[in-house]
């Protein structure tokens, strides 16, 4: 009568649902569809589009470049004046280093000094040509004075050695003792004159050479820096935008549906698809709650259809004894009452079990890390499995190293693991065979590892790269779901560990889990004792 009663509730549910449904879909109801203008309502007062960025940054950008370009241009042609002015103190320091060379010859060996005077008319007309380019370097009227000076004195020279007759030759040697001196001091003048243009532009080459490589270097590092910071500007707007996405995707992939909130100021293009995807958001979470209670519905149903035929035991023995207890009252004595009573509370309290366990069954576990002794955890898990071995007819070797360090994790998520891996290897062993599990310090510092070796065919290569794929399974249908290994790598890995796999095709498998040990001070106590056991079959 139960059963068929909780079946008629459950079919009711259903159809009831599956009307409400209908009638919000032919409604259009905004609330249970999602009204897709309430994000566009909540937009930010002004827009600010990537698009407007780029435009902006390449405007400012091209300003700088420009800018840049034109400081360079700007020292390029003075570092040309700048060269040329050297050049033209290279050869005004060369026309005075050969004048004065001649002038030696001709002190010397009486030759040369039409050469001299040749050359330094040619720097005159050299001086008065550049006037333009060393005006500001040179005194130009004190260095062609000089010059000319120099020539006159030359041509005195010449004009005195031509002089044969009718001269004192100590009156003459007196003279050309007087022209010599000045012409020296003259070339000395020049010389020193030479010398001063000649450092100054080579100062003014150099000066300019640095400036232009510093404008050059400069702008180089500002121009970079200029489009780092731009691109930083850019690519943070842009990257920070798809991590947001990518995190709220990652949300929606998980079942966890969110409001995509943005710490923009201003409307882009990225707003415009949040909000889209926002009411995407909004609709897959609308249909999820829908296939979620449907799946409750269908979940009571099927649970509380079983616990009918285990109520029904109880339930049949309190009716029983109540039927009994209110017929024979008056016949009964006090203490087959009292006998009663207790079948009653008794029938009651194993009803209320029941109940008890399907709550527990229901009711989803929180996860608590807390320290624990890997040995213990092992022991625990052979309990669960100690049917399934023994009807398996498989002999299990464990071996768990004492004093081990403790772990900080969850024990049923740790236990689901090794239960796992312990199912996995004696569906592969062959009955009479053996498993092996140890435990111990890993060759990596402050970890434990726990290895659990079969001696079955082993995993082919093609086969091993895919075991931790999810839905990935050799086994038949119906006896697997390629969920077990892909669950047990995501828990080690929340633990801060990992599973390796070592096969030997025909030889037998190798499962090694690495946990790391705590590290708080008050949780460094050791595990028991040294465990060193077999299970035989």
């Amino acid at each position: 009568m139960l059963d068929d009663c909780l079946d008629k509730w459950y079919k009711c549910g259903l159809q009831r649902l599956k009307r409400f449904i209908d009638r919000q879909i032919a409604k259009g109801n905004p609330k249970a569809l999602g009204n897709a203008e309430e994000v566009p309502k909540a937009a930010k007062p002004y827009r600010f589009t990537i698009k407007a960025h780029i435009y902006i940054g390449f405007v400012v950008t091209s300003v700088f470049a420009l800018g840049i370009v034109a400081s360079m241009i700007i020292t390029m042609v003075k570092m040309e004046r700048g060269l040329r002015l050297n050049e033209l103190a290279q050869g005004f320091f060369s026309n005075v280093s050969q004048a004065r060379a001649f002038e030696k010859d001709y002190f010397i060996y009486g030759t040369g000094l039409r050469e001299s005077r040749d050359i330094m008319k040619g720097l005159e007309k050299l001086v008065i040509t550049n006037y333009g380019e060393l005006r500001g370097y040179i005194d130009y009227e004190s260095s062609i004075g000089l010059i000319a000076k120099y020539v006159k004195l030359l041509e005195s020279l010449e004009e005195l050695d031509r002089e044969k007759n009718g001269i004192d030759q100590l009156d003459k040697l007196r003279r050309r003792e007087s022209i010599q001196r000045e012409i020296k001091q003259c070339g000395y003048m020049m010389a020193n004159s030479s010398d001063k243009l000649l450092a100054k532009g080579r100062d003014t080459a150099e000066r300019l050479m640095l400036i232009f490589r510093t404008v050059q270097m400069y702008s180089v590092v500002f121009l970079v820096l200029f489009m780092l910071f731009i691109s930083h500007l850019l690519g943070k707007r842009v990257l920070s935008a798809i991590n947001l996405f990518s995190k709220y995707s990652t949300l929606m992939a998980s079942g966890q549906y969110a409001r995509i909130m943005s710490d923009h100021q201003y409307n882009d293009e990225f707003s415009d698809l949040s909000m889209a995807i926002d009411y995407l958001i909004k609709e897959l979470d609308r249909q999820q709650q829908i296939l979620a209670q449907s799946q409750k519905l269908r979940a009571v149903g099927t649970l509380t259809s079983g616990i009918a035929h285990e109520l029904n035991n109880p339930i049949n023995n309190i009716t029983l004894t109540a039927h009994m207890l209110l017929e024979d009252y008056s016949d009964l004595s006090d203490d087959e009452r009292i006998d009663m009573a207790r079948d009653l509370i008794d029938e009651a309290g194993r009803a209320r079990n029941i109940v008890r366990n399907l709550l527990d069954f229901a009711r989803e576990s929180e996860t608590i890390m807390e320290p624990i002794c890997i040995g213990s955890v092992l022991m625990d898990t052979l309990k669960l499995a100690g049917n399934q071995i023994k009807l398996a007819g498989i002999n299990v070797d464990i071996k768990i190293t004492p004093n081990l360090p403790r772990i900080h994790g969850d024990r049923h998520q740790l236990e689901q693991v090794f239960l796992n891996l312990i199912l996995n290897a004696l569906d592969v062993t062959l009955k009479g065979g053996h498993l092996k599990i140890f435990a111990g310090p890993s060759e990596e510092h402050n970890f434990i590892s726990i290895k659990i070796t079969d001696y079955g065919n082993g995993i082919p290569d093609h086969i091993l790269q895919h075991i931790f794929d999810p839905f990935f399974t050799t086994k038949s249908k119906g006896k697997g779901t390629g969920l077990g290994l892909s669950v047990s790598q995501g828990i080690i890995a929340k633990h801060g560990g990992q599973i390796t796999v070592n096969t030997q095709v025909a030889r037998g498998t190798t499962f090694t889990v690495k946990l790391p040990i705590t590290t708080i001070p008050a949780d460094l106590a050791k595990c028991g004792e040294k465990v060193n056991l077999s299970i035989t079959t």
